[in-house]
């Protein structure tokens, strides 16, 4: 999957075809705008106001405590964005029926002047939640993604360093900088994000027969483990995270009423001892990109002695394919970012599968998921 430049009429698409379309300013200067729009709709709740019913720009403002004016060029750029549409008027759709009405009993169609002062005032356009945004922006939706675009404002500091980085070689290592807020930020975004493809981790994660005991390396919110546990009656799981990942993602894993089943272990899982053989499962998702091959291949071999016999090391990441030639835009641009906010980038499942080996486990073929494009699982099983 890749962001592109749509063309919207016949004409467009030929220029396309024609290579005449300037598609470095739309990827740029125009994906800009429209990210930027999306997450300021969002963070000053006009979704939220467009929850219920139609409003004009003068109602939305007076909701959202903002400029009328501001905020009437808010939404129609989001109308333009498809975020949003415009629908007719709800006191004009009265006046044109009671007209209607009037004039089928043979009546008067009343004061047309005082019609047209009434539609004068009333003549404005009534916005509403165009499907994409009620589907995704909501908070209320069960397939909510609010938090993960309010997390956008924090990767918006973050590629600010994008040139560093490409200058000095210098990350910014963002685990080690971010403040209390950030970190909630982060934790409520990941959350957000996970529960797109929760289910299809659940259902495709291998797990030994009879499982009891997992470790989720670095599972902060736990949205992952809460599935499994969920799946797996029998599985309870320890989620090994930094003390300020789980200061605030500790209130989003209560939420799911796991009890003592799921609980969080604060550590450093480059320093923790994760003991010999004691876990049936250990699950590594989005963490190996932030660090080194050398710092990845000890991480394994130690999860592998901690792992019994018969168990299974998931790694779960955004996978970069072996060459430029291979790579997709999505894989590419997450290996650039995670290079910059860390100090690695994004790993090919050969890669990973040669650190399984190395630490004496047996890999399986690869997966990637169907809801979450360029995401997959590289699994090994240690022999019995």
């Amino acid at each position: 999957m890749k962001i592109g430049v749509i063309a919207e009429n016949p004409l467009e698409s030929l220029a396309l075809w024609a290579g005449i379309v300037p598609t470095p300013l739309a990827q740029t200067i125009v994906g800009m705008w429209l990210a930027r729009t999306i997450m300021v709709g969002v963070k000053v709740g006009v979704f939220e106001a467009l929850a219920e019913k139609p409003l004009t720009a003068r109602e939305v403002a007076a909701r959202c405590q903002t400029d009328p004016r501001a905020t009437e060029k808010l939404l129609f750029a989001l109308a333009g964005a498809e975020y949003l549409r415009v629908a007719p008027s709800v006191s004009s759709c009265h006046r044109q029926a009671r007209r209607q009405e009037d004039q089928q009993e043979g009546q008067p169609g009343g004061d047309t002047a005082a019609d047209e002062g009434q539609e004068n005032h009333d003549n404005q356009d009534h916005y509403q939640l165009a499907p994409v945004a009620r589907r995704w922006l909501l908070s209320s939706s069960p397939i909510s993604l609010r938090d993960a675009v309010l997390h956008q404002f924090l990767d918006a500091q973050f590629i600010e360093h994008y040139e560093e980085f490409v200058v000095t070689g210098r990350p910014v290592e963002i685990h080690a900088t971010m403040t209390p807020e950030q970190w909630g930020v982060y934790q409520r975004g990941q959350r957000s994000g996970a529960s797109l493809y929760a289910p299809e981790v659940a259902r495709r994660t291998p797990v030994p027969k009879g499982a009891r005991e997992m470790l989720d390396i670095g599972g902060a919110h736990g949205y992952f483990s809460v599935a499994l546990c969920r799946r797996h009656p029998g599985l309870c799981a320890t989620i090994l995270d930094l003390p300020a990942a789980v200061a605030q993602s500790a209130p989003l894993l209560a939420r799911e009423g796991m009890g003592e089943r799921v609980t969080h272990k604060a550590g450093d899982a480059l320093t923790e001892d994760l003991g010999v053989e004691r876990y049936d499962l250990i699950f590594i998702s989005s963490l190996l990109h932030h660090f080194d091959a050398e710092t990845c291949c000890a991480l394994i071999k130690r999860a592998a002695v901690a792992l019994r016999p018969g168990g299974y090391l998931v790694v779960q990441e955004v996978f970069r394919l072996a060459s430029p030639r291979e790579a997709g835009q999505l894989g590419a641009l997450a290996d650039l970012y995670f290079a910059v906010t860390s100090e690695a980038g994004t790993w090919s499942p050969a890669e990973i599968a040669g650190w399984q080996r190395e630490a004496g486990l047996s890999p399986r073929k690869p997966i990637e998921f169907l809801f979450a494009p360029g995401t997959g699982q590289q699994s090994a099983r240690k022999p019995r």
